[in-house]
């Protein structure tokens, strides 16, 4: 018999809270999932979801009765979310596949807690602990995995990966954060199999998840692997020839920096340095338009990025930082980020009416000027008014020479 070790989040006065108004009255509850996995595996817990029997408005009703609000998440599939003391977790009544089609499931609630975890993924996610005494429920090897760093299937792989086509990427993202170098050969050969299917899945769920995966601390290994499954073939057929390349510079870049890594970031190490493609791929995976914006901008640039100011000035810290990351070495791209660091992009201090007061008739001539003394200014590395006013009198007197 396996049990939970003691752990700070077993003790949390919000969960205590929640199981006490669970189990009023013979309600049954236990800890799922990815809080038992990690608890296991001596990792830090943040999410701590629960199931029970109990029927959602049942569930509603006994948190309610003790004073904790309830927010109907996910009401129509089972799922509430309960606050209490400050603490959020969600609750999933025990459920059953009636109907699945790859995108979405049919459920029926049901009683039966092997049931319930028969439907999950994978074996090292289907672990049930009683929140009191730790004892693990494991149906399906969960725990012996865990310990070798096996991420397998529940029963057989294919009928699973049919039930929902995301876990062919959920299985790359789990395997490469808790398996071990080799993937589990049936698993594996499953969800090469069936890489096709991911193009019925909507696209804000396959970009979400393979953000998930370049969010991983290196997903260099799994990315590769990835490709040389043709998971990408059918996800993102514009992933370029030197991927592997990039990704090597711009995580030895981070590692040099000290820099956070972005998902985002490294995304952009798969796609051409070509702005169009960086942004046609963006929409159809439907990010953000800042996200959009801002992979244009890195992939027009990162090729041969001007100074790292000049260049902010342009597309902004964030994209100037990322363009140097992608495409420098260790100290050229530590010189670019220090020299962004506690930096705002200033404003030119000079405004059309300036150069109108200079004697310039108002009109397209003056917005010419304009830019032309910006320009020379960002070349200049952002001088301040006194020198903008001097580049001013010479632009208007280059102007009145070149008229005259």
């Amino acid at each position: 018999m396996t049990r939970l070790p003691d752990a700070e989040w077993r003790h949390a006065p919000g969960l205590r809270r929640t199981v006490a108004a669970l189990r009023a009255d013979g309600g049954a509850v236990k800890v799922v999932g990815g809080a038992v996995r990690d608890t296991l595996l001596g990792l830090p817990v943040t999410d701590i979801d629960l199931a029970t029997p109990l029927l959602p408005q049942d569930v509603t009703k006994r948190l309610e009765a003790a004073d904790i609000k309830v927010i109907p998440t996910g009401i129509a599939h089972g799922t509430v979310t309960a606050i209490a003391s400050g603490h959020h977790h969600e609750i999933t009544t025990l459920r059953r596949d009636v109907e699945t089609d790859g995108r979405r499931a049919t459920i029926a609630f049901a009683d039966d807690w092997r049931e319930d975890a028969a439907r999950r993924d994978f074996t090292i996610n289907a672990l049930y602990a009683d929140p009191d005494s730790g004892q693990v429920d494991d149906w399906f090897g969960g725990i012996d995995d865990l310990r070798a760093g096996c991420v397998r299937f529940i029963g057989d792989a294919a009928t699973r990966i049919a039930e929902d086509h995301l876990r062919i990427l959920r299985f790359y993202r789990f395997a490469a954060r808790f398996g071990d170098s080799d993937l589990e050969p049936v698993s594996h050969a499953a969800v090469i199999t069936a890489r096709q299917s991911l193009k019925s899945l909507s696209r804000e769920r396959v970009a979400d998840e393979l953000l998930k995966i370049l969010s991983l601390p290196d997903p260099r290994a799994i990315v590769g692997q990835m490709a040389a499954d043709g998971i990408f073939e059918v996800i993102l057929p514009e992933l370029v020839d030197d991927f592997a390349t990039t990704l090597d510079r711009l995580l030895a870049n981070e590692g040099a920096v000290g820099v956070a890594p972005t998902p985002l970031r490294r995304f952009a190490a798969l796609l051409p340095s070509d702005a169009a493609i960086a942004e046609q791929v963006a929409s159809r995976l439907r990010l953000s338009t800042r996200q959009r914006k801002h992979l244009g901008a890195v992939a027009a640039r990162r090729g041969a990025p001007s100074p790292a100011r000049q260049l902010a000035h342009g597309i902004g810290i964030e994209g100037a930082r990322d363009a140097w990351l992608l495409a420098g070495d260790p100290a050229t791209a530590k010189a670019a980020v220090d020299a962004l660091n506690d930096w705002h992009v200033p404003q030119l201090p000079m405004k059309g009416g300036d150069i109108i007061a200079r004697g310039v008739t108002a009109g397209p001539e003056v917005a010419r000027i304009l830019r032309a003394v910006e320009a020379a200014w960002v070349a200049e590395d952002f001088p301040d008014a006194v020198r903008v006013a001097a580049l001013a009198d010479q632009m208007i007197g280059r102007a009145s020479d070149w008229r005259q």
